[in-house]
């Protein structure tokens, strides 16, 4: 199987343009990778997803390991064609969701034994585990099993899960091995603190990965202590390698992180939004459920090609969100999809162009207007 690579294209600042090859197809950077939690963006086909624009998804590893299973999606020949997704697909590593979603867990240096929010059954995960179960679910880029705490934490607490974190990151790259074709990525930790971000990189560096993530944020810092380290952090990861920040967020946070750095991006809110009646628009956020909208024909937005903009009228999206219709949900994440690679598809233009300050004057400007009056 052909090597997978990165190559740098253009740059405004510190924004990057950019290309990840794989052997399922390129990766247009800065990236947004809509979530497929479970082997599914929850509301949307995958040829939906792919309309969009997106080049590449996220798959989630505690949760596929425990529902269906990663040795069977693996006899199923695999995610990919599981959930009938050709293009390339990036798995978390488990660490995250361990900590967050199950109460009952312990932690020690070989790895996290816990129980499954879904039925109580006992599992362990350590480095060697979550590098098997990425490889059994045939993921194109992998990412390296780390601890994640929440913050604020105190500076010990956040030194020594670092340093647990660097430890296994050198057993993943050992357990990882030799797979042309697919890339293993490193995770940069160290909470808000420059100098512990620093340590991070130099141990992340000296293991080598073929890409790195800006990890342990967008748990509760806020923005502005976010884009405060996002100052410093992706600096110190290396220049021809991408750069991912984990978990991140609205279009804003997306737009400040690309400015600073940052190559790839995730997050659930367009699809979690969309269930819940919240429109992303270039005017900022419309809340589909308010009263305003019951008599409104217009779209949600004018200027969008989406399908809920060409098709379906604000008043008619408020009246099968209030009926609690599925279409609802459907229509609505496949506009905030849609939005958020338009985003990037913009922001790669602007960068190639060398006007990335204009189109974030430009997109500042839209929403400081406003959602359109009401009729």
């Amino acid at each position: 199987m052909a090597q997978s690579s990165f190559e740098l294209i253009a740059r405004d600042g510190r924004a990057r343009r950019g290309v990840i090859r794989t052997p399922r197809g390129e990766i247009r950077t800065p990236a947004f990778m809509p979530v497929g939690t479970a082997a599914t963006v929850k509301g949307m086909m995958p040829e939906s997803v792919a309309a969009t624009g997106a080049d590449i998804l996220l798959g989630n590893t505690y949760h596929l390991m425990l529902r269906p299973g990663a040795e069977r999606v693996a006899r199923l020949g695999g995610l990919h064609k599981f959930m009938n997704w050709d293009k390339p697909i990036l798995t978390d590593s488990g660490g995250f969701q361990v900590m967050s979603l199950s109460d009952l867990r312990k932690l020690t240096e070989e790895g996290v034994s816990f129980r499954s929010h879904i039925d109580g059954s006992k599992h362990m995960l350590t480095p060697e585990r979550s590098m098997e179960i990425q490889k059994l679910l045939g993921s194109d880029i992998v990412m390296a099993f780390d601890e994640c705490p929440a913050l604020p934490a105190d500076r010990d607490r956040i030194t020594r899960s670092m340093r647990l974190s660097m430890r296994w990151a050198a057993r993943s790259r050992e357990a990882f091995g030799d797979r042309p074709g697919h890339m293993l990525f490193g995770i940069q930790q160290g909470g808000l603190e420059e100098d512990l971000r620093a340590e991070s990189a130099e141990a992340l560096k000296d293991i080598g990965f073929d890409g790195y993530a800006v990890g342990g944020l967008a748990v509760g810092e806020g923005q502005e202590a976010m884009f405060g380290c996002l100052d410093f952090a992706p600096g110190m990861l290396p220049e021809d390698k991408p750069r991912y920040l984990m978990g991140v967020g609205k279009p804003d946070d997306i737009l400040g992180a690309v400015k600073r750095g940052i190559d790839m991006m995730d997050c659930v809110l367009p699809s979690r939004s969309g269930r819940t009646g919240q429109a992303w628009t270039r005017r900022g956020q419309v809340n589909i459920k308010n009263a305003r909208h019951a008599d409104d024909p217009r779209p949600l937005d004018e200027h969008c090609s989406c399908p809920a903009c060409r098709g379906y009228s604000r008043a008619y999206l408020h009246h099968v969100f209030r009926a609690g219709e599925m279409i609802s949900g459907m229509l609505l994440t496949w506009h905030n999809l849609h939005y958020y690679q338009e985003l990037m598809q913009g922001m790669r233009d602007a960068i190639e162009a060398g006007d990335f300050a204009g189109f974030e004057a430009d997109f500042h400007a839209g929403r400081a207007e406003g959602d359109i009056e009401p009729l």
